[in-house]
């Protein structure tokens, strides 16, 4: 079993229902699924810059990521609708916990001057969407092998209802969050 999901089962979980004073064991915020997402501009000149990041976000993730296609075509940007333009994966049960314990403690700390997320983050519904702009944190990914740094998007969706249940949530998980800064603009 996943260390992490372990850890959402004997303290996460208590701990929020004793926040928000949850009644009901199915009420307490719990992570659904984490989408990576990929984007490649380059697949258009060339389709093997697609494939080296499929073939990136199969180590990161530990599953195939599914080929993105253009909806529409756009002439100022030579697209046609049905290009291939990237790549995703969503993850859920086992191999999410295990991506998102690997991202909290490994990941996210190798990053350069990294303070912690910042609660700008949240998108409302509970959701935080990441932005990395290099695959060159995750360790499975060789230096040497890198043919062209790429970024990616992490969307981690929850149950919760709001921001404040999805950061404490996120937070007791093990999510490095940022302080959030004093009202006033004190110095």
């Amino acid at each position: 079993m996943a260390r992490l999901r372990e850890r959402y089962r004997t303290e996460v979980a208590g701990a929020l229902r004793q926040r928000f004073g949850y009644t009901n064991p199915m009420q307490v915020p719990r992570v659904e699924k984490v989408v990576i997402n990929m984007r490649v501009a380059d697949a258009l000149a060339d389709q093997r810059h697609l494939d080296k990041a499929v073939e990136e976000l199969t180590l990161i993730s530990g599953q195939r990521p599914v080929i993105t296609r253009a909806r529409r075509s756009i002439a100022a940007f030579k697209l046609r609708a049905g290009n291939p333009i990237g790549c995703k994966v969503t993850l859920r049960g086992e191999r999410m916990y295990e991506f998102l314990d690997k991202l909290f403690n490994i990941s996210l700390p190798r990053i350069k001057d990294f303070k912690g997320l910042s609660s700008r983050s949240l998108d409302g519904r509970g959701g935080m969407n990441i932005g990395i702009r290099e695959q060159l944190i995750f360790p499975e990914i060789e230096y040497d092998k890198v043919d062209k740094i790429r970024g990616m998007d992490i969307s981690i969706v929850t149950t919760a209802r709001t921001d404040e249940e999805a950061a404490e949530l996120l937070r007791l998980m093990g999510l490095p969050m940022r302080e959030a800064a004093p009202v006033g603009g004190a110095a």
